[in-house]
């Protein structure tokens, strides 16, 4: 007996009747969860399928929504912490970077004594770059986390919004100051236009920088005195100590004295200088005599200039003036000095003017003072007087 032809058997596919549709709709909502879901079909209760909706799943999505940012967090740290460590390495730079950081090194020496301020200096900025970064990469996590366990609550976040939108505009009249000292403060940290350890001028404050901070910068003058600069105030920055320094010096030599004798002399107290073992490792390069920089009342001045390690100018160019001066004490070089007339009006003992006598300071290896003639206006007076 032949077999009969088997006949496809389709499907349909499982709807839920029209009460129970409405009854999940009304304990789950329109979108129903796969939780809420699961309590309907096993319980056909309202109440438990909307209470374990809502104390199961929005929990567990609120924790998930924390872990996730947690991670994330946890993550951007390590990336950065990673990009910081191989920027004070010296292996993350880019190529551009190297190239601008042998340079520097070149300029200061290729000695260890002169690559040491170098890669401190790399560290500094580093660390407040990946400490700034750091704070910006939780702040940023964090608050869309923020956002989204609201919207998981069910807060509607459009006032919300708005009113951070508004309050953002006040502050940002209100706090112009504090934002333009915070923007300028990243920037300086940024483009390394001064440390903690450096020299500066800014305008208000000079002296040694002691801390660098986003809002301001600590500063301590030769004094003692500590300045506290608002970064914003900060138009311009005058960086005694970066890469490297020159000791300028004008030295004064008189009319009477012959320039190239005196530029000689100076040149080998330059260069005594410059030779000395204590002195060597701060200077970089050969002194320099430019010569004569002006005419002066007194005499004329010759500018001697070396090139030195930073923060080292002042105590080479101390060095310098004493060699100098001992140099020209040798070679019979005279430096000028300011010409004095002292008048001196003498009386007798009862008062009367007997005239006035003028004298002359005394010149370097002279003798005493030299009277000069009365004015002829002084002898009459002293006439009239007898």
């Amino acid at each position: 007996m032949p077999a009969a032809p088997l006949t496809p058997v389709l499907s349909a596919p499982v709807t839920l009747p029209t009460g129970l549709r409405s009854d999940l709709a009304a304990a789950c909502g329109a979108q129903p969860g796969a939780m809420c879901r699961t309590v309907f079909h096993l319980t056909h209760s309202d109440a438990v399928a909307g209470t374990a909706g809502t104390l199961l799943t929005v929990p567990l999505r609120i924790l998930l929504i924390a872990v996730v940012a947690i991670v994330l967090r946890r993550l951007a740290r390590r990336v950065i912490d990673r990009l910081v460590r191989s920027t004070v390495a010296g292996s993350g730079l880019e190529p551009l970077a190297r190239v601008r950081e042998r340079a520097r090194e070149r300029l200061t020496g290729n000695g260890e004594e002169h690559a040491l301020p170098v890669g401190l200096r790399r560290a500094q900025r580093a660390e407040t770059t990946g400490s700034l970064l750091r704070n910006v990469a939780s702040v940023l996590i964090f608050g869309v986390a923020f956002v989204l366990v609201l919207g998981e609550l069910g807060v509607n976040l459009a006032p919300i919004v708005a009113s951070a939108g508004i309050v953002g505009v006040a502050v940002g009249f209100g706090a112009q100051n504090l934002v333009r000292d915070f923007l300028t403060g990243i920037f300086m940290i940024l483009e390394d236009q001064y440390g903690v350890g450096d020299v500066v001028d800014l305008g208000k404050a000079n002296g040694t920088v002691e801390a660098v901070g986003l809002r301001t910068t600590r500063v301590r003058d030769v004094e003692g005195t500590v300045w506290h600069v608002r970064n914003g105030d900060i138009a311009a920055v005058g960086n005694k100590s970066q890469a490297w320094a020159r000791a300028l010096i004008d030295v004064p030599v008189a009319y009477a004295s012959d320039l190239q004798v005196a530029r000689t002399v100076i040149k080998e107290a330059a260069d005594a200088v410059w030779r000395d073992p204590d002195y060597a490792p701060k200077i970089l390069e050969e002194p320099e005599v430019w010569g004569t920089e002006s005419f002066e009342a007194d005499g004329v001045l010759v500018r001697l200039v070396v090139k030195t390690v930073p923060l080292e100018q002042w105590v080479v160019a101390r060095a310098l003036r004493e060699s100098i001066k001992n140099a020209f004490d040798a070679a019979g070089v005279e430096i000028p000095f300011a010409q004095r007339s002292v008048w001196v009006r003498h009386a007798d003992g009862d008062g009367a003017d007997l005239g006035v006598a003028v004298t002359q300071l005394p010149r370097p290896g002279t003798s005493a003072t030299a009277p000069l003639p009365v004015p002829q206006h002084a002898g009459a007076a002293e006439q009239g007087g007898g």
